[in-house]
């Protein structure tokens, strides 16, 4: 088991290494501004973290890692890493891309300060699309995306930030309980 948990978190760890193009952020961006219930926070947010892509997966134990840009007011202030750690029943892998809108300064300042969200999730994702229900600190939702134009979330704030993900590919079950941190560095 041990043995997975490092073979898994090291191929995470070589995936999210190669970083992201610079182009990459703004076809990123440009891909949530015209994506579903995502593109009206773009004109109300005080900022948003842009990740490309995030790749997890899992097997019993799983984790998922992303690199991306931090915004505030419009200007970029710096990267940012996402890392998770689940452990339930799971199996598969998937690369997304995800954004976190800050509603105001209060909810950017936490975010940069490198809090933790808990959460339990089930969800099934193939190819692009997906079907989720998630039930934790940011209270129950259910959601569907059927590919690029449908960012998936539950369409609002919660304690000022909103996220939304797009499924680029994979195959993944899970029914866990997971742990996520956000990691940032001024520029």
């Amino acid at each position: 088991m041990k043995r997975l948990l490092v073979g898994l978190c090291g191929a995470l760890l070589l995936a999210g290494a190669g970083g992201a193009r610079a182009d990459e952020y703004g076809d990123t961006v440009e891909l949530f501004k015209n994506a579903g219930e995502s593109a009206a926070f773009f004109h109300s947010c005080y900022g948003y973290a842009v990740f490309p892509t995030v790749g997890k997966g899992g097997l019993v134990v799983g984790g998922a890692y992303g690199t991306g840009h931090v915004y505030a007011q419009g200007k970029y202030t710096g990267e940012a890493s996402v890392t998770q750690l689940s452990v339930g029943f799971q199996a598969g892998g998937q690369a997304y891309s995800m954004i976190v809108f800050f509603e105001n300064k209060t909810a950017y300042d936490e975010f940069t300060s490198g809090s933790f969200e808990f959460g339990a999730d089930a969800g099934a994702v193939a190819i692009t699309a997906a079907a989720t229900a998630t039930a934790g600190t940011t209270g129950a939702s259910a959601t569907a995306s059927g590919g690029k134009k449908d960012a998936i979330t539950t369409g609002r704030y919660y304690k000022g930030m909103a996220v939304f993900t797009i499924v680029k590919g994979g195959a993944m079950y899970q029914a866990t309980v997971a742990g996520q941190k956000f990691k940032f560095t001024p520029k």
